[in-house]
């Protein structure tokens, strides 16, 4: 493992959150003004093609085989974020993710999946003071995910050192111990078309 202590990494980690506030919508619009995208891996060259567009109040990955984030830009400290999410599976699969306390190029970042296999967390994260992989798949309570072209939603919240992911009104996975306390928001494309609405966000700070 390699120990990572950078400027950067050092700037989003303190950097300022917003006052705290009611829900918002966060959604974006036409311009996709507020979010930016990021190629995965963050040292790769992003592709010139944008396959994010957005089709009356949902946001739509049309899953041309490009993998990048589409980051919120703001940096966040606690908050409770709710997300509806509407996947199309090809040959029995697909793939995506919402993450959270990402870093700005999401070399660090916490997740949680969207796949016919459940909704969990896992990521790529700091434990002390080394960056490693953390997967708590395992941990799920159950699979609420409904099928294939059905509505999910998430709710995943950030507080102090924990991230708690809510799928479809229950609680399925905790993440203890958490040690990056502040970052981006993202939304994941791998290849898959999906579809995201009501994007809402409550902040704690």
């Amino acid at each position: 493992m390699l120990k990572i202590i950078s400027a950067v990494s050092i700037t989003f980690l303190l950097a300022a959150v917003s006052p705290a506030a009611d829900w918002t919508s966060i959604l974006p619009d036409a311009s996709l003004t507020g979010w930016t995208r990021v190629p995965i891996p963050g040292s790769s060259v992003l592709k010139p093609y944008n396959q994010w567009t957005l089709d009356g109040d949902e946001l739509v990955c049309r899953g041309d085989g490009e993998r990048d984030w589409l980051r919120f830009d703001e940096v966040l400290g606690d908050f409770v974020l709710r997300v509806e999410w509407n996947a199309t599976a090809r040959d029995g699969k697909y793939n995506s993710g919402v993450g959270v306390r990402l870093s700005p190029y999401v070399e660090i970042w916490h997740q949680a999946q969207t796949t016919p296999d459940g909704g969990y967390l896992f990521g790529n994260t700091f434990r002390n003071g080394y960056l490693e992989r953390v997967n708590l798949k395992k941990e799920m309570a159950e699979n609420r995910v409904k099928p294939a072209g059905e509505w999910n939603l998430y709710e995943i919240r950030c507080q102090g050192d924990t991230i708690e992911l809510s799928v479809n009104g229950k609680v399925v996975n905790t993440w203890k111990g958490v040690e990056v306390l502040r970052g981006h928001i993202g939304l994941e494309a791998e290849g898959y078309k999906i579809r995201f609405r009501n994007i809402q966000l409550k902040r704690l700070d």
